[in-house]
C-alpha cells in the first residue's frame, strides 16, 4: 500500500480560545498545585479541552527520568515526594464534577521497588472513592515491563488501561530511546489478559510509511486492544525532532476506516489528535459512559 500523497499540506492550526471553562479548570489545577500533561507536553488542544471542562492530571511530579525526542515534558533528576498526591487529584476530580479523566505520570525510573506504581493504584482507588461516577482512564509508562507492577495498577480496576506505542516500530529507538516497542506490546498485551479495557496510540509525521502504520494497527488489534489513536507529531521546541511531514487529513480518514474495519472499537485520527483527546467520547463508544 502506498501512502496517500498530498502536496503542500501544512502544520494544522491550534484553538486558542480563553474561555470560561478553560479559567474554571485553571483554577482548579492550580489551587490544587497539580501538574497536567496539557501544559508540560504542550499540547495544542489545551484550550479546546479546559474549556470543555476536561484535563489530563499527571502525577508522580513534573520531571521525567527518560528523555525522548518528541516530548517537552522536563527530564532529570526527579525531587518529588507528596504521598498527599492521590487525594489531591481525586479531590480536583470531584470539585471539576467530571465523570471521565485521564491521569498520565512521567516516568519513574529512579523509583527501584514499583517505579511509582503504588501512587497510580492509590491515586485510581481514591478518585473511584471520592468521585464514584467518574470513570478513570490511565495513561501510563511502561514500568520497564515488570509485571508486579503493572499488576498493582490493573489490580486498582481503571476503566481504561492505556499505554502508547508512540511511533511505529522501525523508527522507535530513534523516537524514545530508553523505551523498548516489545515491551510496550506486551504491556498492553498484560493489560488485554487481566481483562481490562486497553488503548494505544500512535504519532505519525517522523518518517514511517502508510505501510507501517497499518501493519502496526493490525499488530495492535489481534493482541486484543480496542481503542487506537493516530495523530500529527509536532515539534515542541527546536531541540526535539524535527517533523518529516505533515499528513493531510484524507489519510487520516483512511486510517480511522481501516482501523474500524480490521476490528478496533474506537478510533480517533486526526491532525490534532493526542492520547486523551476526546477521551470521554471514546469512552462512551467504548460503554465506560452511559
Amino acid at each position: 500500500m502506498e501512502g496517500i500523497q498530498e502536496l503542500k499540506i501544512r502544520k494544522p492550526k491550534i484553538r486558542l480560545h480563553i474561555g470560561d471553562g478553560y479559567r474554571f479548570v485553571d483554577s482548579i489545577v492550580q489551587t490544587n498545585n497539580l501538574n497536567t500533561v496539557c501544559e508540560e507536553a504542550r499540547c495544542p488542544n489545551i484550550y479546546e479541552c479546559w474549556d470543555r471542562g476536561t484535563a489530563t492530571l499527571m502525577i508522580l511530579g513534573d520531571t521525567c527520568t527518560r528523555a525522548c525526542g518528541f516530548c517537552s515534558v522536563k527530564t532529570g533528576r526527579p525531587t518529588w515526594n507528596d504521598p498527599l498526591e492521590p487525594t489531591r487529584t481525586a479531590l480536583a476530580v470531584k470539585k471539576m464534577k467530571l465523570r471521565h479523566v485521564v491521569i498520565t505520570s512521567v516516568d519513574r525510573d529512579d523509583l527501584k521497588d514499583d517505579f511509582g506504581a503504588e501512587i497510580w493504584a492509590e491515586t485510581i482507588e481514591t478518585i473511584h472513592t471520592y468521585a464514584p461516577s467518574c470513570s478513570v482512564e490511565v495513561l501510563t509508562p511502561d514500568f520497564q515491563g515488570f509485571f508486579p507492577a503493572l499488576e498493582k495498577v490493573f489490580a486498582a480496576e481503571p476503566e481504561i488501561f492505556s499505554h502508547n506505542v508512540e511511533c511505529v516500530e522501525r523508527i522507535s529507538k530513534h523516537v524514545r530511546s530508553q523505551a523498548n516497542w516489545q515491551r510496550s506490546l506486551n504491556v498492553l498485551q498484560q493489560s488485554v489478559d487481566y481483562g481490562l479495557l486497553t488503548k494505544t496510540g500512535i504519532m505519525v509525521g517522523l518518517g514511517e510509511t502508510m505501510d507501517e502504520v497499518v501493519a502496526t494497527m493490525h499488530e495492535v488489534v489481534e493482541i486484543g486492544v480496542k481503542i487506537f489513536t493516530i495523530g500529527q507529531y509536532l515539534q515542541p521546541t527546536q531541540k526535539h525532532l524535527p517533523v518529516d511531514r505533515y499528513v493531510g487529513n484524507e489519510e487520516f480518514d483512511e486510517y480511522r476506516k481501516i482501523g474500524l474495519d480490521m476490528g478496533f472499537s474506537v478510533v480517533e485520527s486526526g491532525p490534532l489528535v493526542r492520547s486523551s483527546y476526546h477521551a470521554d467520547e471514546q469512552a462512551r463508544l467504548s460503554g465506560v459512559l452511559i
